[in-house]
């Protein structure tokens, strides 16, 4: 188990940063499918390639089950690749200002990222945040910060820490 820190706690993303984090990543996925699409048509009207075609209209005849496991497993895999590749963020992150980190400070591991994405298959995990955390959070030992209040309150320690040591110029 990692090490809690208190200025990873103390920075948390408020409930409503958490929620627009959720509603602006969805947005992001469906315009996924909705380019996809377009793409499909540009490339049959254009190239008269129908492969992208055909596999568009398979998707528009999927069953409901068939649609929500196949928009999960995008949604699981847009989150787990940006928030690994960004280090921490997503579209929805960036625009917020927050990032994902480890509770020890450092930055996560691809396991935590999977752990924490894999563990929101978990049915009612949404609902898990009427307690502190998510279960995905706990679980992975990750929190999601606001960058700016916490870079604030680590520079003011750092700088408290170096009081009375001799600077080199």
């Amino acid at each position: 188990m990692k090490k809690l820190l208190k200025i990873v706690e103390s920075n948390k993303a408020s409930l409503g940063i958490r929620f627009a984090h959720l509603i602006i990543d969805r947005i992001v996925v469906y315009a996924l499918f909705f380019f996809f699409g377009i793409f499909s048509a540009l490339t049959y009207e254009l190239l008269n390639i129908e492969f992208f075609s055909n596999l568009t209209d398979e998707l528009a005849g999927m069953s409901k089950l068939q649609d929500i496991v196949l928009t999960s497993f995008v949604y699981f895999l847009y989150l787990l690749l940006m928030e690994y590749f960004t280090k921490g963020r997503t579209v929805g992150k960036y625009i917020t200002g927050t990032k994902v980190i480890s509770t020890d400070g450092l930055e996560p591991t691809f396991q935590d990222y999977f752990i924490r994405n894999i563990s929101r298959f978990v049915p009612f995990d949404a609902f898990s945040f009427f307690g502190e955390n998510g279960w995905h959070d706990n679980w992975s030992n990750t929190r999601v910060i606001n960058i700016k209040n916490y870079k604030a309150e680590s520079q003011a320690k750092d700088e408290i820490n170096s009081l009375g040591t001799k600077e080199n110029f």
